[in-house]
Formats: structure tokens, C-alpha cells, sequence
């Protein structure tokens, strides 16, 4: 089959036939529809993530397809099926699975580090009856394939973890796909959104989502002060923020985000944030989140079990996951986007 691998951590992607994967007992083969291009594989690719250890390595772990075989204890799948993949598979069995946070599973798996990714024409992936998401006609595979991981996790986080509610005043700093989607999801709960970056594309674009308001702070990055926008974002947001998102993952803006949320106020942490990013200006404010009794939360993804909720909102036009994508490719278009030096705003979506 055709798929897209690097030999070794930061070398070029290239193309490559590699062996048609075969579905473990509790596990089914998919025919790869749609991949997004999503900054986590790039970090894999950089050697950020220790669960990728076999080299070479084919990545990808955003995305949506058909059965086309089945692992001999599978019960709920058959081959024909359409469906979306969630990026943690959780192992089906322990505490966690059992109360639905299969997201925080112990032992989980995930497609594209702990195994050949989805940038190939099929992949393999184990745990299928426990996991697996059934997609309605109504959705493509593109739309589908960013559900998930970015969609899904955005999805998450503003509703579930920050529990946006409407008219409260939201910031999401940084708008990448995982931004926008918080975005985009935030508004549709009907919060007062503010979108920060130093992207004016992506600021552009945030207010095509939903966005009621837009903030550059490339002008504050090379100030000597790291609090410089805050005062900026208290008066865009009449006050602070009543919860606040760092999209990005970085010790400044995770910081940042603290800072600028009012009493009573909740950070999410939902940017993977290396321990390598924290500096020493990015550490929490501990003593602000005592003195104004504030929440700071992280979170990881979405449970297999609360897709059918974000699944409606999509169905009833509530939520529109294709808005944000504005790059589609072929699957051997995939290293030139990946290795680019700077990523375009959006989502860019890989259609096999």
C-alpha cells in the first residue's frame, strides 16, 4: 500500500509502499478516507514523543474511514463501515473505561505513536467494539477525519471541562485548528469569544468562526515585560476572562491565560505543554489562582461515549467542523505541507 513514512526523528518524510496491515482479534483494518495534518504528528516527527519507537514510522493520527476487515472478536463492526476514530483508544476494561473517561486511560493506544499512523492508504487499529464512532451519512470523511483529535478535544474542553456557558466572556490564545475549533465551539455555546495570536490570517479567520473579537500580540513578544497584553485582554473581556484556553501550549501563554482571568475564573489547559516550554517567566501564578480562587484544568481528548453529543450539534448546523478546513491534499502532498517551515492557518485535511 502507499504511505507517507520518515526514516528517523526530523529526516524527510517521503513516500513508501509498506505491507497491507492486517486487524488484530479485537481490532479492524480501515481504508484511510481523510487525515488531518495536525501539529502533534509534528512533534512525533521532531522526537517529542517517547511512545514512537519503531523507526521507520508512518504517522498520522487524526482520521476517518471504512472497515474493510474484521479482528475475530469484534461484535459491533462489520466491514462497510464508516467511521471516525478517536486518537486515545482506551483499553476498554479498567475504572476509567468503565465510568466513560476512556480519554484518561492508563493503558491506552493511540494511532500514529504507539503504532503506523494514518498516512497510508489503510491502518490498523486494536480495541475496535470499544472505541469506534459510526459516522451519519450526512458527514464527509474530510469533516470527519478532524473530529478525532482536534475537533473532538476542543469540543471537550469548552463544554465539558470549562463548561462555557452563554454571555460569559471566553479567551482561546492561540488559533490553531485546535483554537479555532474552541472557537468556533465556545461561540456556538453563546460566550463572548476572544481570539489571540500573532497571526493575522488566523486572527482573520477566528473571526469568521465566531469570534467576536480579535487580539495580535505579536508586538508584545519581544517585550522584556511578559504581562505587557495583559491589561489590553482585562479591557476586551470587561474585567477577565471567564474561562480561558491555551490552544498553543507554551509556559508564556498558559501563564498568560492565568493572569488575565477574573476571580472565580477557569484555565484550561488543553496545548500539549512540554516541560521544555515551560520558562521561567511561564510558570503558573499560584498565587492568583489562591488569592482569586481561580480553576486550573487540563484536558486530554474526548471519550469515544460523548461523540453522539458533539455528532448532534453537527447534525443540527450548531457546529460546522468543515468551516476550518481550508487546505485539502492528496496523501503524496502530505510532506511538503508537513515539513513546511510554517504551517497556513486552518486545518488541512489529506483525502486519500
Amino acid at each position: 500500500m502507499r504511505s507517507i513514512q520518515y526514516p528517523g526523528f526530523a529526516e524527510p518524510l517521503v513516500p513508501r509502499d509498506a505491507p497491507q496491515p492486517e486487524p488484530s482479534s479485537d481490532g479492524v483494518v480501515i481504508r484511510v478516507g481523510a487525515a488531518g495534518l495536525c501539529r502533534s504528528d509534528w512533534h512525533g516527527w521532531q522526537g517529542h514523543d517517547p511512545d514512537i519507537t519503531s523507526l521507520p514510522h508512518i504517522p498520522g493520527h487524526e482520521f476517518a474511514g471504512t472497515v474493510t476487515e474484521v479482528g475475530s472478536k469484534v461484535s459491533r463492526w462489520q466491514v462497510g463501515d464508516r467511521v471516525c476514530v478517536p486518537f486515545i483508544l482506551g483499553c476498554g476494561t479498567c475504572t476509567w473505561c468503565a465510568a466513560g473517561d476512556s480519554q484518561v486511560c492508563p493503558d491506552q493506544w493511540q494511532p500514529g505513536f504507539h503504532g503506523p499512523g494514518a498516512f497510508a492508504e489503510y491502518v490498523a487499529v486494536p480495541r475496535a467494539d470499544a472505541n469506534l464512532i459510526a459516522l451519519p451519512p450526512v458527514i464527509d470523511m474530510a469533516e470527519a477525519a478532524i473530529l478525532g483529535c482536534r475537533f473532538g478535544t476542543a469540543f471537550r474542553a469548552a463544554v465539558d471541562i470549562a463548561a462555557v456557558q452563554a454571555d460569559e466572556q471566553v479567551v482561546v490564545h492561540g488559533c490553531g485548528g485546535l483554537g479555532l475549533a474552541l472557537v468556533m465551539i465556545a461561540a456556538a455555546k453563546g460566550a463572548h469569544v476572544l481570539a489571540v495570536d500573532v497571526v493575522p490570517d488566523a486572527l482573520e479567520l477566528a473571526m469568521r468562526v465566531g469570534a467576536t473579537n480579535a487580539l495580535d500580540v505579536s508586538s508584545w513578544c519581544d517585550d522584556d515585560d511578559p504581562t505587557a497584553a495583559d491589561e489590553v485582554i482585562r479591557e476586551l473581556t470587561n474585567g477577565g476572562a471567564h474561562a480561558s484556553f491555551d490552544a498553543l501550549g507554551n509556559g508564556l501563554v498558559a501563564s498568560r491565560s492565568v493572569r488575565t482571568l477574573r476571580p472565580r475564573g477557569r484555565h484550561v489547559q488543553v496545548g500539549l505543554l512540554n516541560p521544555s516550554a515551560i520558562s521561567s517567566h511561564g510558570s503558573i501564578p499560584m498565587h492568583l489562582v489562591i488569592g482569586r480562587e481561580l480553576e486550573v484544568l487540563g484536558s486530554h481528548g474526548m471519550p469515544s461515549a460523548d461523540y453522539p453529543r458533539m455528532l448532534a450539534m453537527i447534525a443540527q448546523g450548531a457546529i460546522q467542523p468543515a468551516a476550518l478546513i481550508t487546505h485539502r491534499v492528496t496523501l503524496e502532498q502530505i510532506p511538503s505541507r508537513f515539513m513546511a517551515e510554517a504551517w497556513e492557518p486552518g486545518i488541512t485535511v489529506a483525502e486519500m
